[in-house]
């Protein structure tokens, strides 16, 4: 997978996001005030007693961070542990401001036309520790564009190709999600996953990668780590994006709301490409 530095935004199109393909920025990160401030003691000392819940287990910061910085392969601290900053850590967000970093735009998820909360938008702080990991591969649910920024420590991320989805098994129930363990692979459970071609690449601080829809990835923490993770919408995943959310809402079986989601998905379309077209300048929350 490419490094790359100061490139344009019509070169980051034209190269990796027209044709999908995940690419790493090296220094688009020095657009935030976050680059260089978020640590482990900057999280102590301003935040050490902000909680949140990681499987089933509700934890503070500070209690966290301990965990986290005695994490080993063999007793791994909780992962992932992950923040929504809009409605736990509002203070950050003017520390990752603009949000794009001059690449993730055009972004929908910033247009009021959609709400604080909606399928497939998030921007959240992920601690991790070594050892933490998700040991399967996975697509993003909802065909979003995965924005992530290595803040703090070392990750590595591991992405396959497109057009691999047979050698990684997806679930029946689940098919965005592989049923191999990449870590520790079961060939004889699994055997085409050895026509698999992963690519390893180690995320340092300060560097951000774009992961495109519907690329199979995961990731493991090599060291304490910090990252923001936030998601992308626009006219080109829009379309996908509408179909995931209708067949999400279509198990609840509700007729009225799936109708007024279709007249929501064609004006939100219709506002936002408007935006798009006159540059219309959009919020963080």
């Amino acid at each position: 997978m490419e490094k790359v530095g100061d490139i344009s935004h019509k070169e980051f199109m034209q190269r990796f996001y027209n044709p999908g393909i995940p690419v790493i920025f090296k220094t688009a990160s020095k657009a935030w005030k976050a680059n260089g401030l978020f640590t482990p003691d900057y999280f102590r000392e301003n935040f050490g007693e902000r909680r949140t819940t990681v499987n089933e287990k509700e934890f503070s910061i500070r209690e966290l961070l301990n965990l986290i910085e005695n994490s080993s392969a063999a007793q791994p601290a909780p992962y992932p542990c992950k923040f929504d900053i809009p409605s736990q850590l509002p203070e950050l967000l003017t520390l990752i401001r603009p949000l794009s970093m001059h690449y993730a735009e055009p972004n929908w998820f910033e247009s009021k036309a959609f709400p604080r909360v909606v399928f497939g938008s998030s921007i959240e702080l992920f601690f991790g520790g070594p050892g933490g990991k998700f040991p399967v591969a996975h697509i993003d649910f909802f065909h979003t564009n995965a924005w992530i920024t290595q803040l703090y420590g070392k990750k590595n991320f591991v992405v396959f190709p497109r057009g691999q989805d047979e050698f990684l098994y997806p679930k029946a129930d689940n098919p965005l999600v592989s049923d191999v363990n990449i870590f520790n692979p079961d060939y004889e459970k699994h055997p085409k996953y050895s026509n698999a071609t992963p690519v390893t690449v180690t995320m340092e601080s300060g560097e951000t990668i774009f992961i495109p829809w519907g690329i199979w990835h995961s990731s493991e923490s090599l060291s304490p780590s910090i990252s923001v993770i936030f998601d992308q919408l626009n006219s080109r995943n829009f379309n996908d994006w509408t179909r995931d959310v209708w067949q999400y809402k279509k198990k609840d079986n509700k007729v009225k709301a799936l109708i007024s989601m279709g007249y929501y998905a064609v004006a939100a379309n219709l506002l936002c490409r408007i935006g798009d077209a006159i540059g219309v300048k959009r919020r963080i929350w």
